[in-house]
């Protein structure tokens, strides 16, 4: 049996109020639109995630919003407090307890980008998978009948995009 994980960095946020507090900072218009685009590439690809765990930053939750306006059949968020800027292995901690097979996380650097690159066995051939940047989403696999059995160095890398990349 396998698992799918689904790791995404929020999208670009704004800067523009410096006495917004980090974790209220909301999504700017490029992000707004990188999220949508987001969306369409994982539904043009099949990846649909039946669970989502979200960091309960404003960017985060905004993230997912413009990703479940583009994917059919988006399932409910649930907001894990746990992962605003999270380390890695909190990161672990919480997917461990994940229960559907294909799962979407959306988090923060620079905990993603060390979760993203301790997870998978071979990173994805990019010059951009160990800087993370925002909107980063790395789709790997792993091998296991539970969430519970997942480990560092144990995922396959099935994708990775940048919205950059991504022409929708």
């Amino acid at each position: 049996m396998t698992k799918r994980l689904i790791l995404t960095r929020h999208a670009k946020s704004a800067w523009n109020d410096p006495l917004t507090p980090d974790h209220d900072r909301p999504l700017n218009e490029r992000g707004h639109l990188a999220a949508a685009d987001l969306g369409q590439w994982l539904n043009s690809r099949g990846y649909i995630p039946q669970e989502v765990l979200c960091s309960d930053a404003l960017r985060t939750r905004q993230t997912y919003d413009g990703i479940a306006a583009n994917l059919i059949g988006a399932p409910e968020v649930t907001l894990k407090p746990t992962l605003y800027n999270a380390a890695a292995d909190v990161m672990l901690a919480v997917l461990r307890h994940a229960t559907a097979e294909t799962v979407l996380m959306i988090t923060h650097n620079p905990g993603i980008a060390e979760f993203a690159s301790r997870l998978v066995a071979r990173a994805p051939v990019s010059s951009e998978f160990q800087r993370y940047p925002t909107g980063a989403t790395l789709v790997a696999e792993f091998m296991v009948e539970s969430w519970k059995d997942i480990g560092f160095g144990s995922a396959a890398t099935l994708d990775f995009v940048v919205p950059r990349e991504i022409v929708a």
